[in-house]
């Protein structure tokens, strides 16, 4: 079964969720890399480009699915987490059907109950690897006097460090498998052929694309970075603040509260996050930019690998498509097949 085969990659859709939302807003592109291609996202309508083992490119264009359309949702604030959630379904969605298309399998609709059980492991994935065992790690360290009490600031102090080295160590572990590997060289590829367009190219050719650099100030790997940094200090802050209001005499139930604490701080953290990107994305201030942007795009030396030709072209190929005409720039690549979906 395509959704559940292949999980490192359905992890790395995590990463990269974020980078589909809003990379430009003038121009309202955003990518994603998936299986053996990448995905474009233009306003409310998806392209998907995937190159076949026979060397054939394919792509398809499907809706963008739009999880929430209350005013509330899309209110500064208060729109980050809906739109992380909904970025991971439109995301995963990419990803089964880029699976299913590079294997040459038949491309049959995601049910919902299997978006369901995708979105629900992956998302249990990520928090016990960056909620859970940081907490019980930290923990651990209480008991050799290294780490303070939960109550005490050193706690989560040393629990955002190690929520940090887990992320970058898991970063690099992924890195070193060869799936993952051509997937970063999507990513590096999707960065580039934004970046001619952004730059205002014309035409945008693998050639051109190929100038820029695949590093990216708005990918969603910086999210990422945001989230963990802003939930170190909420964590630090909060959960002693809590803990001073009402504290459980019962250890286990004291530390089982603290867990369900931070969890239930995923949406303002995702919230706050959001608009820390967005923020960040617009400054102009030279110094400034360079501080909030800066371990993003180091990170993303991590996370995008060099794109050859080939892997350029598909993502024009998804560009082209996701665009469809609502341009005046030219986009030149190799040809392909457009599929139908039901």
């Amino acid at each position: 079964m395509l959704l559940l085969n292949t999980l490192p990659q359905y992890c790395i859709a995590l990463q990269s969720a974020l980078a589909a939302a809003e990379k430009q807003e003038s121009l309202a592109v955003g990518g994603q890399a998936v299986m053996e291609g990448v995905m474009m996202r233009n306003g409310k309508q998806l392209a998907i480009a995937v190159r076949k083992p026979d060397e054939e490119v394919v792509t398809t264009v499907l809706p963008w699915r739009v999880l929430l359309n209350a005013p509330w949702a899309k209110k500064p604030w208060l729109r980050g987490f809906p739109v992380l959630l909904e970025t991971m379904v439109n995301g995963i969605r990419a990803l089964n059907l880029s699976a299913s298309l590079a294997a040459e399998a038949e491309g049959e609709p995601i049910k919902p109950w299997q978006m369901v059980l995708t979105m629900a492991v992956a998302l249990g994935l990520a928090l016990l690897l960056f909620v859970v065992v940081p907490h019980l790690l930290t923990l651990g360290l209480g008991y050799f006097s290294l780490a303070g009490a939960v109550e005490g600031f050193s706690f989560h102090l040393w629990d955002g460090l190690i929520k940090m080295v887990i992320f970058l160590g898991y970063i690099l572990a992924i890195s070193r498998l060869p799936e993952i590997r051509r997937v970063f060289a999507y990513h590096g590829a999707e960065h580039k052929a934004i970046s001619a367009y952004e730059q205002g190219e014309n035409p945008v050719t693998p050639e051109t694309a190929a100038r820029y650099s695949r590093l990216h100030p708005r990918c969603g790997t910086a999210f990422l970075l945001f989230v963990l940094c802003i939930s170190i200090v909420l964590h630090t802050i909060t959960v002693p603040a809590m803990l001073a209001v009402w504290t459980p005499a019962s250890p286990i139930v004291k530390h089982s509260v603290v867990l369900v604490f931070k969890l239930l701080l995923m949406a303002p953290i995702s919230a706050v996050a959001y608009e820390a990107i967005r923020y960040a994305a617009r400054i102009h201030t030279p110094l400034l930019g360079t501080l909030l942007r800066g371990p993003g795009m180091l990170l993303q030396k991590l996370t995008t690998r060099e794109p050859d030709k080939q892997q350029l072209e598909v993502a024009l190929a998804a560009l082209k498509e996701a665009l469809h005409g609502d341009t005046t720039s030219t986009i030149s690549t190799t040809a392909y097949t457009r599929l139908e979906q039901n």
